[in-house]
């Protein structure tokens, strides 16, 4: 069981929160946790890169010069790969290098990444976040109240709040995300995470969907 103190937009604390974390995640599995964020900053390449083939390169087939007597080495054609402007050997094409874990594999990945945050004390419970209109110099303020000025951090609320959202999005390392986006790699990415008390009420009864495990 762990206590979680309840902090307002002002840093002062208004409360405390009492979350089981074994309800959230049974155990930490490192290796579990290791797929999950492989099989997603994989599903993140583009996969575009692409190198051209002697048979792909802009020249001329014909030979270079004839095969004896000029001193040098025998030469064929210059698209060869031995030769600037040439063909690259072995070369790579584009791929799609994304695939997929099972789902509840992913599900239990990300509450582990949550107990994990918890269990490191790298979360912060605020009581609520709720604004009239987009303010970035608001979120930042709120931020630097809580401690949390400075440093990587992911906003989870209890549903899209398109002004949190489009108050976060413009401060370097801060990330916006409802609890039913959440996933292993965007919980362990940064270093804290601040999670309104309804958001954390979701996760805590476990009704929260894991949409990108679906």
């Amino acid at each position: 069981m762990a206590t979680l103190p309840i902090v307002n937009q002002s840093g002062e604390e208004v409360g405390k929160y009492e979350i089981d974390t074994e309800q959230i995640a049974d155990r930490i599995s490192k290796q579990l946790l290791h797929d999950a964020v492989v099989m997603y900053q994989a599903n993140q390449r583009q996969g575009t890169h692409s190198a051209k083939t002697r048979g792909e390169v802009s020249g001329t087939n014909k030979k270079m010069y004839r095969q004896k007597g000029t001193g040098h080495a025998r030469a064929g054609s210059k698209r060869t790969n031995v030769r600037r402007g040439g063909g690259t050997t072995k070369t790579i094409k584009t791929r799609d290098y994304s695939y997929r874990l099972p789902k509840k594999a992913l599900q239990r990945a990300t509450r582990m990444a949550i107990r994990s945050k918890i269990d490191d004390g790298e979360l912060v419970v605020i009581d609520s976040l709720a604004f009239e209109s987009p303010k970035t110099a608001l979120i930042a303020s709120i931020l630097k109240a809580v401690g949390l000025g400075g440093t990587t951090t992911l906003i989870a609320t209890a549903e899209m709040d398109s002004s949190i959202y489009k108050s976060g999005r413009n401060i370097p390392g801060v990330e916006v995300q409802p609890v039913r986006q959440l996933n292993a790699l965007s919980v362990l990415r940064p270093n804290r995470m601040l999670v309104t008390k309804d958001a954390l009420d979701r996760i805590k009864d476990g009704t929260f969907a894991n949409a990108a495990a679906e």
